[in-house]
C-alpha cells in the first residue's frame, strides 16, 4: 500500500488527525506529533512550504496489518513468511517518484522537521537509503539525515551494517538514491537486517506488490510509488553529527559521520513529506516489529514457538515476550538463549505458556508471579554483545557494545519442589481459573 492509499483509508476509518492549521516544521509539529502519538497525522499547510506532511503511519501493528491485508495477530507470521522466501520486484519504464524533476536540488525546499532544541538540526527521520554493494548488491536501510546547507546532509551509519560495510569496500563516492514517502511494505523491508546478499525490496515485494523505476542520474533502482527520490552521493568527507533523540528516548552522541552530496531531485505531482517522530511509536514499531519473525525462527529450532512480542516499555527493541507450546521440561531455557541468538540485541526476554497473552503486560506478569523461581528459572549470560542503543551498556568507541542479559522462564514447572514430575493433571492447577461469561 503507498502513502496516498494508506492516508486515504485511514481518513476513511477515522483514523487519521487532519491539522488544517499552519503548523511549522520547526519544534512545532513535533510537540503536534507527540500529543497525538499512536495515530497517523496529516498538516496540510505548513509554514514555509508547499507540501504537506504526514507521520505517524506507521505507529500501530492495525496500520501495518492493514497496509498488509492481514490481521494484525497475522502480522508476524506474514513477515516470517517474506523473509523466508523474497520475490524480486519488477522493473518498469515510467514511474510516479519521477513525474517531477527538479531542476537544481534545493534541500532547504523540502519541510525537514526541527525536532528538539537540543537537535543538531532538521533531521530527515523517514529516509530508506537505496546503495549497491559491490560484493553483495543492493542493500535499503533507513539511516537519520542531518541537513547540513542546500545540497549536504550528514548521514549515521551504524558500523558494520550494510551501507556502512558498502561506503567502507568504496575508495570514491557510493552511489545513493534516498526515499522519501515511501510504500509501508518497503519501509517494513527497509527495518529487517536479512542475511548479506538479500534484497529487502524482495522482502518489500514479497509482502505487497513493489515496482522499482530506475534513478535518473544513479545506477539504482528505487520503488516507484515513493513521493521523492533524492539521488547522491555518499562521500568520504566527515563531519559533526548529533545530538539527537534515539529510540530510548535518551541523547545520542556526536560522532564523526560521512556526508552525502545531492544531485537531482525527483517527486510526484503534489507530493507528500514523510516524517517519523524519533523516540515515539512510530520509531520503535518500525525497529522492532521486523525482529519478532527472527526471534520466532530461531526459537522454533528448539522448541515449538507460538509467537513473540517486542514489548513497548522494552522501546520494541530490547525486551521480549516468547510464547511456546512446552514439550520437554527444558524448552524454557532453550527458548531463552534461543531468543536471544534471533535478535543480538536483545537484552531481557521472558518465556510463557500458551495460555498466557503475551500482549498483556499484566498477564505475563502474572505468569511471572505464579511459575517463576528466580533460583531454578533464572537465566544470565554475562558479558554479551549489546545495542549500541542501550544507555546502560558498556560503550568502547570502535568496538561492540556489552552488557548482561537476562531471561525468565515463566512456564509451569514441570518438575514439583520434592523431585517428581508432574503429571497433566498437576500442572493444569497453574491455570488461571476464568468466570463464565
Amino acid at each position: 500500500m503507498n502513502l496516498r492509499e494508506f492516508i486515504a483509508t485511514a481518513r476513511d476509518k477515522n483514523w487519521l488527525v487532519v491539522i488544517e492549521a499552519e503548523a511549522d516544521p520547526d519544534l512545532e509539529m513535533a510537540r503536534i506529533l507527540s500529543k497525538h502519538d499512536g495515530k497517523p497525522v496529516l498538516f496540510t499547510r505548513v509554514k514555509g512550504y508547499p507540501y504537506p506532511v504526514v507521520a505517524g503511519i506507521c505507529s500501530d501493528r492495525a496500520y501495518f496489518a492493514l497496509a498488509l491485508g492481514v490481521s494484525p495477530e497475522r502480522l508476524l507470521f506474514t513477515l516470517a513468511e517474506a523473509l523466508a522466501h523474497p520475490v524480486s520486484p519488477p522493473l518498469v519504464e515510467s514511474a510516479p517518484c519521477q513525474e517531477m524533476v527538479e531542476a537544481k536540488a534545493d534541500l532547504t525546499t523540502l519541510p525537514i522537521l526541527h525536532h528538539l532544541p537540543g537537535d543538531a538540526g532538521p533531521y530527515v527521520t523517514a529516509g530508506v537509503l537505496v546503495v549497491k554493494d559491490p560484493d553483495y548488491g543492493r542493500n535499503i536501510a533507513f539511516h537519520r539525515l542531518l541537513r547540513l546547507d542546500e545540497r549536504r546532509f550528514a548521514a549515521r551509519l551504524v558500523e558494520g551494517r550494510g551501507t556502512h560495510t558498502a561506503w567502507s569496500k568504496t575508495p570514491g563516492d557510493l552511489e545513493v538514491a534516498i526515499c522519501l514517502g515511501a510504500p509501508i511494505q518497503v519501509l517494513i523491508a527497509a527495518a529487517t537486517s536479512p542475511s548479506k546478499g538479500v534484497d529487502e525490496l524482495s522482502i518489500a515485494h514479497a509482502l505487497a506488490p513493489t515496482p522499482l523505476v530506475k534513478c535518473r542520474t544513479k545506477d539504482l533502482e528505487v520503488p516507484a510509488e515513493c513521493e521523492f527520490i533524492l539521488e547522491g552521493r555518499l562521500t568520504h568527507q566527515m563531519v559533526a553529527e548529533g545530538p539527537f533523540i534515539d529510540l530510548t528516548e535518551t541523547w545520542d552522541i556526536v560522532r564523526q559521520q560521512p556526508v552525502i552530496e545531492i544531485d537531482c531531485i525527483t517527486h510526484r505531482r503534489q507530493p507528500i513529506y514523510q516524517a517519523l517522530l524519533p523516540g515515539k511509536l512510530e520509531h520503535k514499531l518500525l525497529m522492532g516489529l521486523p525482529r519478532e519473525p527472527t526471534i520466532y525462527a530461531a526459537v522454533n529450532e528448539v522448541c515449538d514457538c507460538r509467537n513473540v512480542y517486542l514489548t513497548a516499555g522494552g522501546m520494541s527493541w530490547l525486551h521480549a515476550v516468547v510464547q511456546i507450546a512446552k514439550r520437554h521440561p527444558d524448552d524454557g531455557p532453550r527458548a531463552i538463549e534461543a531468543a536471544f541468538r534471533g535478535h543480538t540485541s536483545l537484552k531481557h526476554v521472558v518465556v510463557v505458556d500458551e495460555d498466557v497473552d503475551l500482549f498483556n503486560p499484566a498477564a505475563v506478569e502474572w505468569a511471572i508471579a505464579t511459575r517463576f523461581q528466580a533460583n531454578r528459572d533464572l537465566v544470565v549470560l554475562d558479558d554479551q554483545p549489546s545495542s549500541s542503543l542501550d544507555p546502560s551498556a558498556t560503550h568502547v568507541p570502535g568496538q561492540k557494545s556489552r552488557t548482561s542479559k537476562m531471561g525468565l522462564d515463566a512456564t509451569i514447572p514441570w518438575l514439583a519442589p520434592d523431585g517428581h514430575w508432574r503429571s497433566e493433571e498437576e500442572r493444569a492447577a497453574f491455570w488461571r481459573v476464568e468466570y463464565e461469561s
